[in-house]
């Protein structure tokens, strides 16, 4: 018997790739950076947390976040994302969905966006459910994720 895609999501998982797929077939783009870091974390009562950054981002010039300027907090928007709230599977479909309880991006607060999943070679593989559109280019978002072991992540 199959085991449930339930099953096989629920746990932490870093991320392997993130990148943004063009519809028409133009070029492959990586918008967190090639080397972006990122976990996700599926827990068995339904919740879900997401974050992922792009690791060359600079420091705040102070040590905390209170008094940064409006560049260093520029910088720190678009080079982190970060939700977490509800999800659900249809194993039928082999769809997930992510319902935004709380986002460093507040349009996608209260949203629920869909994800197809599927599972090959011991990695999570989830692509955006619907196209979009990212700096001009109609694209889809594909992520591979492998699950998490004391060795593979470290600060």
């Amino acid at each position: 018997m199959e085991t449930s895609l339930f099953n096989q999501l629920i746990g932490s998982w870093t991320l392997v790739d993130l990148i943004e797929v063009p519809i028409d077939g133009g070029p492959i783009t990586h918008p967190m950076g090639k080397d972006a870091k990122g976990l996700i974390i599926y827990n068995p009562d339904g919740f879900m947390s997401a974050q992922i950054m792009n690791p060359e981002r600079k420091n705040f010039a102070k040590e905390h976040y209170t008094g940064a300027t409006a560049e260093e907090y520029t910088q720190e928007g678009s080079t982190y994302l970060a939700y977490s709230g509800p999800f659900s599977l249809d194993e039928e479909k082999k769809t997930l969905t992510h319902s935004m309880y709380v986002s460093l991006f507040p349009n996608w607060t209260g949203q629920t966006q869909s994800r197809i999943v599927h599972f090959a070679k011991g990695l999570l593989h989830l692509e955006s459910g619907k196209p979009f559109v990212s700096n001009g280019l109609t694209v889809t978002h594909k992520l591979t994720w492998k699950r998490v072991t004391q060795t593979n992540v470290r600060p």
